[in-house]
């Protein structure tokens, strides 16, 4: 006759020694607000910088870029700064400021690729100018185009913990 045998413990490769395995360590501790602003605005330049330049490369605002950027600023928000519910808010400020500095970067861009003058030339020291060409150029979509960016940045920082 056979002896009985115990009924499986749901892991194959659990041998006597599974029970003393040390304990995975915790998760990380998320909730620095300072360090959660500062990679909102780290990601803010970041994606203004890219908005701009795809922007100013094709000559038009695209829509899904402003909510890319959004995002991008809340989830940086929110995945390093923790559920400080100050991050949205702080994080939607931020992407609107992206969207609105990555309008002016295309706009540099274009003036770049039409005048004689370099990139930086046309941000920095003609930055006022700018400004004007953008209060004149700025239609009912450059603000929509704010209003989701900051929009998505706020979902972003929400989703970001679930």
């Amino acid at each position: 006759m056979s002896q009985p045998v115990p009924p499986p413990t749901g892991n194959p490769f659990a041998g006597a020694d599974a029970q003393y395995a040390p304990a995975p360590p915790p998760a990380p501790v998320r909730d620095n607000v300072g360090l959660g602003i500062l990679a909102a605005f780290a990601a803010a330049l970041v994606a203004a910088g890219a908005y701009g330049g795809i922007g100013g490369a094709i000559e038009r605002e695209i829509g899904f870029a402003a909510v890319g950027v959004g995002f991008l600023v809340g989830f940086a928000a929110a995945k390093v700064g923790g559920r400080n519910p100050v991050l949205p808010v702080v994080s939607a400020v931020l992407a609107l400021g992206a969207v609105y500095l990555g309008q002016l970067v295309a706009i540099a861009v274009i003036f770049t690729k039409l005048g004689d003058l370099s990139f930086t030339q046309y941000f920095f020291d003609n930055f006022s100018d700018l400004t004007k060409v953008w209060k004149e150029a700025a239609d009912f979509m450059s603000y929509v185009f704010l209003a989701v960016g900051a929009a998505a940045a706020f979902a972003g920082a929400k989703k970001a913990h679930g």
